[in-house]
Parts: structure tokens; C-alpha cells; sequence
């Protein structure tokens, strides 16, 4: 037995859903970040710099995270623009 097959397995990191409050592994969430300069943002990619909140891909999530979750967890007031941006990707999700 080597060293590499000896080594227990990583754990996953966990994240909470701003909208229905379950924690998940990371993976299974879509992050929105905010940045100083662009605004609030999904970040498919996980890995933009800036503050992030995390959602599932469902439309009860998001709808509950659009009446103000999000905007607490970021730590920033969602504009017009952003929320806008956000709403269309809702629903884009199934």
C-alpha cells in the first residue's frame, strides 16, 4: 500500500443557501459575489474576487434571496440593475 492510497479523503467545503438556509457542498451551490466595481454578479466559475453569497439552483432559493438575503449577505443594497441581472438568470433555472 502506498503513501498516495493511505491518505483519507479531503472533505468537501460547505456552504449555507441564503434562501432556504440547508447546508450543501459547495459545489452544489451558485455563488453571487459582489465586487467593488461591477456590482452584484452569478459567478458560474466560483472563483471572481469579491464578497459571495450562495443559492441552489431552484427558483423558491432565489426568490426568497431577491427579498433581501441576498443584499444581507453581501452587505450591500441591491440595485434596480442588479436585481434585474439576478432575475433573469432566475429564470433561466427549470
Amino acid at each position: 500500500m502506498s503513501k498516495k492510497d493511505a491518505q483519507p479523503r479531503r472533505k468537501q467545503p460547505q456552504r449555507t443557501c441564503v434562501g432556504c438556509r440547508t447546508v450543501q457542498d459547495k459545489r452544489n451551490l451558485i455563488r453571487i459575489v459582489r465586487t467593488p466595481a461591477e456590482g452584484v454578479h452569478v459567478d458560474l466559475t466560483g472563483k471572481m474576487h469579491g464578497r459571495g453569497a450562495y443559492l441552489h439552483d431552484q427558483k423558491a432559493c432565489w426568490e426568497k434571496g431577491l427579498k433581501g438575503s441576498i443584499s444581507k449577505a453581501l452587505r450591500v443594497q441591491l440595485t434596480e440593475e442588479d436585481r434585474e441581472r439576478l432575475s433573469a438568470y432566475m429564470l433561466e433555472l427549470e
